[in-house]
This record gives structure tokens, C-alpha cells and sequence, in this order.
């Protein structure tokens, strides 16, 4: 069976304007996109999103940036989805991101590193669901 996983362009990816050349990327490493929508989250959103990252220091730059402007999420389809995503995007520090990863290509800094991956199958579910009903995602299977 395929699995899922979720990605997010970030603000900066939209800000840039670099939605197209970060899909071309995941397109070319195999992934197929199964839904995706332009948003911009609320606080209050964002905070439900990351609660995960209550505590930790950066939550409030967090929440800062990832509603600054439009965010794109988009469920990515391919076998060892979720592990194959966080290898083509690279490191969440982009100064330690392998070379010709998303990262490494266009972020900037740990917290402006364009592109949101989910870390588990299980967090990808959650996440999908959060962002997704079920009659937004194509099944041609």
C-alpha cells in the first residue's frame, strides 16, 4: 500500500515565490500530490497545529512566522512516504542539510526553512486530518 504524508510550504516558500520550483522538487523525487490548498492559518490555528511545541522557547516565534502569510499544505503520496519526504527536504537546519535537498537549496535558517514534513505515519495522519477532509484528497487507486 502507498503512504501518505503531509508537507507544508511555509510562509517564506510562499513569500519567495518559490511554491513551484519546491513541488517540482517533490515531484521529480517521486511523489505524487493527492491534495493541496492555499490557507493562511490563525493563531489559533497554528497554536492547535504545533501544540506539540507549547513549551519549547521558539513557540511564539513559531506561531509568529507560520502565520505571517498563506502556508500551502499538501498530502504527498508515494511508498515510504513519510521517510522519503524528510531525506529530500534535508535537515531542519539548513546549514546541515545534505546538498540538493529543499533545505539546502532555498531556506534560509532553522525556523524560515520553507517546508513543513510530518515526522511519523502516525503524526501524517493526524496532520492530513487536520488539514484535510476526506473528499478533498483524489483516490484514483
Amino acid at each position: 500500500m502507498t503512504k501518505q504524508t503531509l508537507a507544508i510550504l511555509k510562509p517564506d516558500c510562499v513569500q519567495k515565490q518559490l511554491i513551484g520550483k519546491v513541488i517540482d522538487h517533490l515531484l521529480n523525487a517521486g511523489f505524487r500530490i493527492v491534495a493541496m490548498k492555499m490557507t493562511h492559518l490563525s493563531r489559533e490555528s497554528a497554536g492547535e497545529f504545533y501544540a506539540v511545541h507549547k513549551e519549547r522557547p521558539f513557540y511564539p516565534d513559531l506561531l509568529d512566522f507560520i502565520t505571517e502569510s498563506e502556508v500551502v499544505p499538501m498530502i504527498l503520496e508515494k511508498e515510504n512516504a513519510v521517510a522519503d519526504l524528510r531525506e529530500t527536504i534535508g535537515a531542519t537546519d539548513p546549514a546541515e542539510a545534505e546538498e540538493g535537498t529543499v533545505r539546502k537549496l532555498y531556506a534560509e535558517n532553522k525556523q524560515n526553512n520553507i517546508i513543513h514534513a510530518s515526522d511519523s505515519e502516525e503524526n501524517a495522519k493526524i496532520e492530513i486530518a487536520f488539514f484535510f477532509s476526506q473528499k478533498e484528497i483524489i483516490d484514483n487507486q
